[in-house]
């Protein structure tokens, strides 16, 4: 085809059955997940999940290659959608004649639609939500199974785009499969009109051996070791974070709270920092890869992580960074926001309170300093939540389940 495109009667001969068809089982079946960036460095959940399945194989296609050094893969494990030349009659036909969507008019809809034929994926699975509603246009043609990964940001409103939610919805009624991160995710997507049918749960699967628990001792004279490790983003609730710790501070000077990841409110949250003369307590260590992030959870006592829901109905799901260091034995004081109760148990393994309320997370960081036993037996039981819910074997051995179920799904339908 000139100039790399596929004619829109190629695009339809592509989508046809027999070029579709279901290949014979003498091969592992084919995953293919599609991430538009593949991938930003607070993403490592994503890649542990992609590689680590067994019973699939899988590629990933992305239309940009970020962090190679963070995330490596075999040659044959990565295909970067390749950029096509614009052809003017042809993109002229399409958009205004045909009023086709624009991933068809731009031509990535036959890329897509040849990338996934020549590697035979059984099943596509598009990584977020957001991705889903974009890949909409083809994933109503493509006649093999589709799951799409919601993780929290993608089910927020888009003030600047209205029809988002009516194909969002649109996407939900369309794909076979949809996983959700969290209970609070799942609930939000009912709401959006998602057949309870289709809704899985997909849990973060954490590597306890990467993230061994320890036993911590009682810090002396009151040198207690708080850490947040996240984006520096509002939803993160790290302003919260450091004024509950700047009043404890106040009776405990030789506490500190270490604050890592990076992100675009690193200026104004170190000036709050140094406005509350905590220029020495506080410190920003920046993006910490798992090793190091490890050996800073090894070093601290209680893991702090207020977040709160967004204007936009922007949430989290489970956050990645709380789970690890709960392997590792750190109590949490977090807020009841998203997916979080549903990984912090409320006086069991944490302190749980309102969104933004800093009278409530100082009143937690004072209870749990005051009760010795108390922070003990939230280290253990953290630990043990996360070995009994989110080890990462059993939960890529539950996605994989899915995998196997819409493929499932999907030679009925070819059968059908």
């Amino acid at each position: 085809m000139a100039d790399g495109f596929f004619c829109f009667q190629s695009i339809n001969n592509q989508l046809s059955t027999n070029h579709w068809r279901i290949p014979r089982r003498s091969r592992m079946p084919t995953v293919a997940s599609y991430c538009t960036t593949f991938l930003k460095p607070e993403m490592l959940h994503l890649y542990r999940q992609i590689t680590g399945l067994k019973r699939w194989d899988t590629f990933v296609i992305t239309r940009e290659r970020l962090c190679e050094d963070l995330y490596p893969m075999p040659p044959d494990g990565i295909e970067v959608a390749p950029k096509v030349r614009s052809n003017f009659v042809r993109r002229f036909w399409l958009k205004y004649i045909k009023r086709e969507p624009a991933i068809v008019y731009r031509g990535e809809y036959g890329v897509l639609a040849n990338l996934l034929a020549r590697r035979e994926a059984d099943v596509l699975h598009v990584y977020f939500g957001h991705t889903g509603v974009h890949l909409l246009p083809f994933l109503k043609r493509w006649p093999k199974p589709s799951i799409v990964s919601f993780h929290g940001m993608d089910v927020q409103k888009r003030e600047h785009d209205p029809s988002y939610e009516v194909r969002l919805r649109e996407l939900l009624q369309t794909v076979t499969l949809v996983l959700a991160r969290s209970h609070s995710l799942q609930d939000r997507l009912l709401e959006l009109g998602c057949p309870p049918e289709k809704l899985r749960m997909n849990r973060t699967g954490i590597p306890l051996d990467q993230f061994p628990l320890i036993q911590r001792q009682l810090p002396a004279d009151g040198a207690w070791h708080f850490v947040q490790a996240c984006r520096l983003i509002e939803k993160k609730g790290l302003d919260d974070a450091i004024r509950a710790f700047a009043r404890f501070a106040r009776t405990h000077p030789a506490a500190r709270f270490t604050i890592a990841g990076e992100g675009p409110l690193l200026e104004p949250l170190t000036k709050l920092r140094d406005e509350l003369g905590l220029t020495s307590s506080i410190h920003f260590a920046g993006f910490l890869k798992g090793g190091d992030l490890c050996k800073l959870y090894h070093t601290a006592h209680v893991f702090i992580h207020p977040s709160r829901l967004m204007a936009d109905g922007n949430q989290e799901g489970i956050p990645n960074a709380m789970l690890e260091a709960m392997a590792t034995g750190l109590p949490v004081i977090a807020t009841l926001h998203g997916g979080i109760p549903e990984a912090v148990r409320k006086d069991v393994t944490g302190f749980l309170v309102p969104e933004r309320d800093v009278d409530g997370l100082y009143a937690s960081i004072q209870r749990l300093m005051e009760t010795p036993g108390t922070w003990q037996t939230m280290s253990a039981a953290a630990a043990a939540d996360v070995q009994e819910n989110f080890e990462a074997t059993a939960q890529i051995s539950k996605l994989e389940a899915v995998y196997d179920e819409a493929a499932g799904i999907g030679i009925l339908a070819s059968r059908s």
